[in-house]
C-alpha cells in the first residue's frame, strides 16, 4: 500500500451535485499526514482539501446484514437499532423513542446508556435536546428527564417503527402527533407513566419507567410487535467484517465537532476499544451509568428555520440539500441522504452512491441546520 497526496478541489460539492443536486461549500483546510481538519463554512468558496490518503488494494465487500435479516437462533434476534445479537424478547418488541432534556440542570440523563440510536436536534433558538430509541429497558425505574415533542422527532420515531415518550408538546407539533403511537405526559395517561422527583426542579424533573411505559402502552392499546411491514432501518456489517472506510474521500476523524453552539459537544475516538466517547460543556458527557460512547455518528445537514415569529425550530428531514457524514472507527465519508416517503426511512449514501453500511453498535445522529454547518469540524 503507497501513500500519495492528493489535493482535491471541490470534492464534497461535486458529489452532493451529482447525488443531490445541491451545492455544499466549506472554507479551505490543509492537513499534515498526521491530521485532517474539515470546517465547513456555508455559502463562501470551494471546499478544498489536502490529506495523505491510503490506496484500497483490497476490493473484498464487507459481510453485512440486510435489515430484515434478523438470524435467529439459541433465543436470540439482531437488534433492528443496532445489529448485534440481543433476546428475542427485547430484539423483536418495539423500542420506546424518549425525549430527554440536554439542559444542565437535568444532567445526568437516566436511561440515555441503553440507547441503541440517539438523535440530537435543536428544538428553541440553539437549545437541544435528544431522542433515545431504547428496546432494552426492562429494569430501569427512572428514565428521563422526559420533555415536550417537536415536529421532526415524530417523524424520526416512525423511521424505527417505535412508540414515542414525550411531556407535551409545542403548539406547532401537535397535529403530527397523530401520526405516531405516543404517550403524552400532560394528558390523561400521563399520571401512569411519569411521575417527578423530589430531586429536579419542574420542569427537569418529569421521568419514566419500564413499568409506567408498559402500563400506559397497554392501558393505550398500542401493539408491542413491529408492524408486519417494517423491515428495519440500517444496514450492518458483520461482527467478522466489519466497516473500514478506505478510498478517494475518505477522511480522518478522531475527533468530530457537529457545531452546536449552547452545549459545545464533541466526540474523541478512542483506539483502544473503536468507540467515539462523548463530551459536552467542557467535560465528559455521562449518562446515569457511566460515559457516553457510540459506535456510529451520523451528521445530517437539513434546511431550517423558525415558526413564525418565535424560537421554535422548524427543521426539513424531508429533502436533501447538503448531506452529511458518517464517521465510524477514525474515519468519515460524506453523505446524501434521501427519505423513503413521508413516514419511510432515511437512506444515507455515500460518494459511489451505494447505501452505507454501519458498524454493529450504537449510533448518534446529529441533526445540523444547514445554517450551522460551518461550525462543523472533523480533524
Amino acid at each position: 500500500m503507497k501513500n500519495c497526496r492528493i489535493r482535491t478541489w471541490g470534492i464534497l460539492l461535486i458529489i452532493m451535485m451529482l447525488l443531490s443536486a445541491c451545492a455544499r461549500k466549506t472554507s479551505p483546510a490543509s492537513a499534515t499526514p498526521e491530521e485532517t481538519r474539515i470546517h465547513i463554512e456555508p455559502e463562501t468558496a470551494p471546499i478544498v482539501i489536502e490529506t495523505e490518503e491510503e490506496e484500497n488494494e483490497s476490493t473484498e465487500e464487507p459481510e453485512t446484514y440486510e435489515p430484515w435479516e434478523r438470524m435467529e437462533a439459541d433465543g436470540m434476534v439482531r437488534s433492528y437499532l443496532t445489529g448485534e445479537k440481543v433476546p428475542a424478547a427485547v430484539g423483536n418488541r418495539r423500542p420506546v423513542a424518549v425525549m430527554m432534556s440536554n439542559d444542565k440542570a437535568a444532567l445526568p440523563q437516566y436511561g440515555i446508556n441503553r440507547a441503541g440510536v440517539i438523535y440530537e436536534a435543536p428544538v428553541e433558538g440553539d437549545m437541544n435536546r435528544y431522542m433515545a430509541i431504547i428496546e432494552n429497558y426492562d429494569d430501569l425505574d427512572r428514565i428521563g428527564s422526559v420533555r415536550s415533542c417537536r415536529t421532526y422527532y415524530t417523524y424520526f420515531a416512525r423511521e424505527f417503527d417505535a412508540i414515542y415518550a414525550h411531556y407535551g408538546q409545542s403548539t406547532f407539533a401537535r397535529p403530527y402527533l397523530k401520526n405516531v403511537d405516543n404517550i403524552n405526559g400532560i394528558e390523561g395517561i400521563g399520571e401512569t407513566a411519569y411521575y417527578r422527583s423530589s430531586d429536579r426542579k419542574r420542569p427537569h424533573n418529569a421521568y419514566t419507567s419500564y413499568e409506567g411505559l408498559q402500563s400506559a402502552i397497554a392501558k393505550l392499546g398500542y401493539s408491542q410487535e413491529y408492524d408486519t411491514d417494517y423491515r428495519g432501518h440500517y444496514y450492518f456489517a458483520s461482527e467478522t467484517h466489519p466497516v473500514d472506510l478506505k478510498g478517494e474521500g475518505v477522511l480522518k476523524a478522531e475527533k468530530v465537532t457537529p457545531g452546536y453552539a449552547l452545549n459545545h459537544p464533541w466526540f474523541e475516538y478512542h483506539e483502544e476499544d473503536g468507540f467515539y466517547y462523548r463530551y459536552q460543556y467542557g467535560a465528559a458527557h455521562l449518562g446515569s451509568e457511566g460515559p457516553i460512547s457510540v459506535k456510529n455518528i451520523l451528521i445530517q445537514c437539513c434546511a431550517a428555520g423558525y415558526y413564525a415569529t418565535t424560537d421554535y425550530r422548524n427543521i426539513n428531514v424531508h429533502e436533501d440539500q447538503w448531506g452529511g457524514f458518517y464517521i465510524t472507527n477514525g474515519k468519515a465519508v460524506s453523505i446524501s441522504w434521501k427519505k423513503d416517503g413521508e413516514f419511510g426511512v432515511t437512506h444515507y449514501y455515500g460518494p459511489d452512491g451505494s447505501e452505507i453500511v454501519l458498524n454493529p453498535g450504537k449510533t448518534w445522529v446529529c441533526i445540523v441546520p444547514t445554517s450551522d454547518a460551518g461550525r462543523i469540524v472533523l480533524e
